[in-house]
């Protein structure tokens, strides 16, 4: 038996390739799908089988791909909120045969409709499964949102604990495989290791605690989660099929003349917050490498040119590939050299970085040109405010900048000053020029409190 998980950084999405016989099945291939490919291969193994256990909100499905690429079949579950027009219907009780491993069907919806798990039992092991694919049902600490229907919240959520008690019928021994890990959008408690079993979820995840089905859909009802706008696009293309990703992920290279003469929608700098706060290009929005796959798609729509701005190639690399696996490809091209820009004369602008002492200060003076502006989750500022401040999400600024007045002084701030460099940086994109970040924000606030 063989079984390895493919890991794509940043959407913390987990995928798996697990074969035996000669044979091997992926679940839930993201879109650059060579990776299992070449595994398969390196293990003498042939892809047979595609599972995905549910429409991906968050991510680009590479299932129909990695079926024309080997010839195996897709399967997916019943009542998707439309046909996947690449994919058989797996349903309930379905198995599959690889070798020594049979892989069975479970009906598990909740997180969305059309939710499967998919039960892994060793035939030389004959003592409950061995491990069962979660998807977004089952994380490690933590479990699926439900709020995907909005009119049917009570009934989703009990979907879901009735899912999860079938799981927890698999038996401890079984080891979990979900679909994401710590830093996904699709759940907010998940631990930062990726590796339990039933027995360990059972005892310890706090939603799998709560016995009492009512409690629970309580509880579920009560969360509150953000919904990018991209996720409307990846389920469109999740129930049609997406194309094929680019084989080269690096963008072609652009000189600050052709940078201007680009035609790009969006000019993304892409480096570190301190780097673009210092100086960046007029009109240059900040999404740094690491932080694409979370507020790419609040800022950046489907076929929109994009101009991407680095300090080094492998930024640029590495920015395309993330926004390529959330269905973003239009990537005009890629600038690097912000400093030599600057040596040639080319206009800078800097966004002031400010402490925790000019935060005080300027609140007791209680200005009345001047917001300090909270662009954190909900649940954060539930937890600890700042008296004065106001609220605004990261994402929601994506519509709701023109609530607010390009002339007036607005200081940014989050929980560490990373968030708040995003907010900036779109704000100064749309025009903003009256903006500084506080460094440190929530974080700094509490240490100076303590």
């Amino acid at each position: 038996m063989f079984l390895e998980k493919i890991k794509t950084p940043g959407l913390s999405h987990l995928s798996y390739i697990i074969g035996s016989g000669g044979q091997a099945a992926v679940i839930d291939p993201r879109r650059d799908c060579e990776v299992y490919v070449e595994k398969a291969r390196a293990e003498g193994l042939e892809i047979t089988h595609i599972f995905e256990t549910h429409r991906n909100e968050d991510l680009l499905s590479g299932s129909p791909i990695l079926a024309d690429l080997t010839g195996a079949t897709v399967y997916h579950g019943p009542n998707a909120a439309g046909e996947i027009v690449f994919a058989n219907t797996a349903r309930e009780g379905d198995c599959f045969e690889l070798g020594q491993l049979r892989i069975e069907v479970l009906e598990t919806p909740g997180h969305t409709d059309d939710h499967l798990a998919f039960v892994i039992h060793d035939s030389e092991y004959c003592e409950g499964p061995v491990g069962v694919f979660t998807g977004d049902a089952l994380f490690v600490g933590d479990v699926g949102r439900t709020d995907f229907y909005p009119e049917r919240k009570e009934e989703v959520a009990g979907l879901l604990f009735d899912s999860l008690q079938k799981l927890c019928g698999l038996g401890d021994q079984a080891i979990i495989y979900p679909a994401h890990g710590a830093g996904s959008v699709c759940g907010s408690g998940m631990a930062d290791r990726e590796f339990s079993t039933i027995g360990h979820e059972r005892r310890n995840n706090p939603r799998l605690r709560i016995s009492d089905r009512d409690e629970f859909i309580k509880a579920k009802v009560a969360e509150h989660h953000y919904q990018p706008p991209y996720f409307r696009l990846m389920e469109r293309l999740n129930l049609e099929g997406s194309d094929a990703a680019p084989r080269i992920m690096r963008p072609r290279r652009l000189g600050l003349e052709d940078l201007s003469e680009s035609g790009a929608d969006h000019l993304v700098d892409v480096r570190e917050p301190l780097a673009y706060a210092a100086g960046h290009l007029p009109g240059a929005m900040c999404l740094p490498v690491g932080m694409i796959p979370a507020f790419a798609g609040w800022f950046l729509g489907e076929g929109d040119r994009i101009a991407l701005v680095a300090s080094q190639e492998d930024q640029l690399a590495h920015a395309t590939a993330h926004l390529v696996r959330i269905g973003l490809d239009n990537v005009v091209g890629g600038y690097v050299g912000v400093v030599p820009a600057a040596a040639q004369g080319k206009a800078m602008r800097n966004i002031p970085m400010i402490g925790t002492e000019e935060i005080a200060r300027r609140l007791n003076q209680d200005s009345r040109e001047w917001t300090l502006l909270d662009v954190r989750d909900a649940d954060e500022r539930q937890e600890a405010s700042i008296d004065g401040s106001e609220h605004i999400y990261v994402g929601e600024l994506n519509t709701r900048w023109k609530e607010l007045d390009r002339n007036r002084h607005y200081t940014l701030m989050c929980a560490s000053g990373m968030r708040a460099s995003v907010a900036a940086g779109w704000l100064a994109s749309q025009g903003f020029k009256r903006l500084d970040i506080y460094l440190g924000s929530m974080g700094a606030w509490k240490q100076q409190s303590s």
